[in-house]
């Protein structure tokens, strides 16, 4: 035999030598199960960096919708300021109505308006 190959078969015969040893055997089976766990780790891990981005996902919404919010808080003085315009333009054209009505109910100062062409008819027709 070469000294190679007799090393190889001493070293395959340590190896079966071990496998058959009751405390390489129990190591052996801790280690599964370490890898086992360390693996169940990672999946854990995995899912937690995806619960993780939903919620950043979830918080640059309502970042987003924070800012639409303030940009309307902005335009509420702007909107209550045309409102009271628009509530001062419509007192003053009642008041402009009520005066009409009172102008026109004074006695002696109705006017009335007379059709020039059917006067200028019935007097041009020969009686």
């Amino acid at each position: 035999m070469r000294p190679s190959i007799a090393h190889r078969a001493s070293h395959a015969h340590a190896l079966a030598a071990q496998a058959n040893n009751p405390a390489s055997v129990h190591r052996l089976l801790e280690k599964k199960k370490e890898h086992e766990a360390v693996a169940a780790l990672e999946r854990a891990s995995a899912l937690f960096v995806k619960r993780i981005e939903g919620l950043a996902d979830d918080c640059e919404v309502m970042a987003d919708a924070g800012q639409v919010h303030g940009q309307v808080l902005e335009q509420w003085p702007n909107m209550f300021r045309i409102l009271g315009l628009f509530l001062a333009n419509r007192q003053q054209y009642a008041e402009s109505e009520a005066s009409l009505a009172t102008l026109e109910s004074a006695p002696g100062e109705r006017l009335v308006r007379i059709p020039l062409d059917e006067v200028q008819t019935v007097n041009a027709k020969p009686s």
